[in-house]
């Protein structure tokens, strides 16, 4: 209810303020809104007097330059007709179901919320222009689970209560079928829950000697014949061995890296993985379209011969069901490290040097790269490509910027609307399948605390139906940008600039798919200039991280159409004579 007059207010602030003058109305929530988080201003504001750190989406909209903009932006998604492609390259939209859209009331969010909502992300329809585009949800775990992140699962073959049946998951898969939408759902493998039945018998069974002989004549399984025992990595006597804890069961010990409610498993074991290929089939043959891999690094305690071993056992598998089966792993770590994952031939692997807050993304547009802003992304969008390639010809990148484990980027860009912008549009323009977190698209805050990350998505300002309570814990969310109902009607919004964005990754197959080329004699310390090759078709992407426009030539680059721009201000990127003017914070796509 305070998220619901909390949008009212700043609806009725907003309308007074214009009424006095014409600023814009995202720069009037900026400058009216208390919620620059604590913590999160650091490397985000400049010096006073620069300009850096300023919203400078408030210029008048009765400006030329910005009323040109304005009478161009539908005509812009219309002419963007998406491509059919069969592969696994593409935009999958990160959901946290607890926190999406509730459908029965009860404060959070559930599967029939998310199919309410399908038509938000892709209605299907490739002449409207009204949805987000994506063409691919990555569900965080729906799997029963006594918490409310659902990372310790209890039963690998159900739906949690609290998001539904698995009848209304097959519901699900079959409206995403209708409008093109992959799903992938998040395995945990590294652990269980301790509630897991699994854990429970093999606890149980500790506790009762051996009997040495073929078959147990205990009522119970003793440990020696339990299978279950040798899932999981229990010892004797481990009260001082790091991340083990107690069974309660005389002095047995078991291993739990992230959690005493979350001991992890031993993937060594045979039974065990035929077990996990089992749990595969299973939600394979209800048609979700492969699997995000939780916590791969610590499969075998950041062991990556091993991990990788595991995971290519857990691709093999996957890709024998069918071949375009989709995988892909989270390695939390640097580059040079997760790119050896792409040796197990797993699709995927998440491109964490370009995300957070100290990413490759955020160091460029906040202008804290240990180079040039134009060289420094530059030679990090070819290192990535050389990296993934040394290992994997056939490895997919999969960028993303900010995910449920990561402050929010509102936060670190100070609320400056031109730099999420272009953060988001140098995310989406990335070679690879690229993941967006829900609420990103409409700026949503949250840092410090996982609950503050995991944030009720806002829906609506004059509406509370299906607004989540989120989880408890959470301290109260602030929403400076608006609700996506509000930003849906601002073509100079936040929301508008990642649909378009995407609509631009839909029509062009060399964005997510062309091999990177630097353009050195363009590339300076302001512009990234890139050519993307694919099939023989090359287009030419142009970055400009200034404060101010751009002229340059590209006459010499053979380059005769301007396809599309993501531009963050009143002015519009323009080709004329051979020149791109490139607006300040702009991306320009030719070919």
């Amino acid at each position: 209810m305070k998220r619901f007059v909390y949008g009212i207010c700043i609806t009725l602030l907003t309308a007074l303020f214009l009424t006095g003058c014409s600023g814009n109305k995202a720069a009037v929530k900026e400058s009216n809104n208390p919620a620059i988080e604590k913590g999160e201003e650091s490397g985000a504001k400049e010096k006073a007097g620069t300009g850096e750190g300023t919203d400078k989406s408030s210029a008048n909209p009765a400006d030329s330059g910005t009323q040109k903009a304005k009478e161009g932006a539908a005509e812009d998604l219309a002419a963007l007709t998406p491509v059919k492609m069969n592969d696994n390259y593409g935009t999958y939209y990160e959901v946290f179901l607890y926190s999406y859209y509730d459908s029965n009331g009860d404060g959070i969010g559930d599967i029939n919320g998310l199919i309410d909502k399908l038509d938000y992300l892709n209605d299907g329809d490739p002449k409207t222009t009204t949805d987000l585009g994506v063409n691919g949800i990555w569900l965080m775990p729906i799997m029963p689970s006594d918490s409310y992140h659902k990372y310790d699962v209890k039963d690998y073959y159900n739906i949690d209560p609290q998001y539904g049946t698995l009848d209304d998951f097959k519901r699900l898969i079959a409206e995403c079928n209708k409008r093109g939408i992959k799903v992938i759902l998040d395995l945990v493998l590294n652990h269980t829950s301790i509630q897991n039945p699994w854990f429970q018998s093999a606890v149980k069974s500790l506790g009762i000697e051996p009997c040495g002989q073929k078959k147990c004549t205990h009522k119970e399984l003793c440990r020696e014949h339990n299978p279950y025992v040798e899932y999981y990595n229990f010892i004797e006597g481990g009260s001082s061995k790091k991340n083990y804890h107690s069974t309660g069961t005389g002095d047995w010990y078991y291993e739990g890296e992230f959690s005493r409610n979350m001991p992890d498993l031993n993937l060594d074991n045979k039974a065990l993985r035929k077990d996990i290929e089992d749990i595969m089939s299973y939600w394979l043959a209800m048609g979700v379209h492969g699997f995000r891999l939780d916590a791969a690094l610590h499969y075998f305690s950041e062991d990556t011969g091993k991990n990788n071993e595991v995971l290519s056992w857990l691709n093999t598998f996957v890709k024998n069901k069918k071949k375009d089966n989709y995988i892909v792993a989270e390695v939390w770590t640097n580059l040079s490290q997760y790119s050896q994952y792409y040796k197990s031939g797993i699709d995927s692997v998440f491109d964490f040097d370009f995300a957070t807050e100290a990413g490759i993304i955020a160091k460029t547009v906040n202008r804290r790269a240990t180079s040039s802003p134009g060289i420094y992304f530059a030679q990090a969008l070819k290192q990535v490509q050389g990296s993934i390639k040394k290992y994997n010809t056939n490895g997919i990148d999969a960028p993303f910027f900010t995910n449920h484990d990561t402050a929010r980027a509102y936060g670190y860009f100070a609320g400056n609307l031109d730099k999420l912008k272009l953060a988001a549009g140098m995310n989406l323009t990335m070679t690879g399948n690229a993941f967006v977190y829900y609420g990103e698209e409409i700026g949503m805050t949250g840092s410090r605390k996982d609950e503050d990350k995991r944030a009720p998505m806002y829906w609506s300002d004059t509406d509370s139906a299906g607004m989540t309570k989120g989880p408890a814990g959470m301290d109260e969310p602030s929403y400076p940008l608006g609700s996506a109902e509000e930003q849906a009607k601002d073509y100079a919004s936040l929301y508008n600039y990642y649909k378009k964005a995407i609509a631009l990754r839909n029509a062009i197959p060399g964005i997510a798919r062309g091999e990177v080329e630097v353009v050195s004699s363009v590339t300076d310390k302001d512009v990234t200039a890139v050519t993307k090759t694919y099939k023989g078709s090359r287009i030419l992407l142009l970055y400009n991280f200034s404060q101010e426009a751009k002229q340059i030539d590209v006459k010499p680059l053979k380059v005769s159409k301007l396809y599309g721009s993501l531009d963050t201000e009143g002015a519009r990127t323009e080709l004329k004579d051979g020149v791109v003017t490139l607006p300040a914070y702009s991306i320009g796509i030719l070919e």
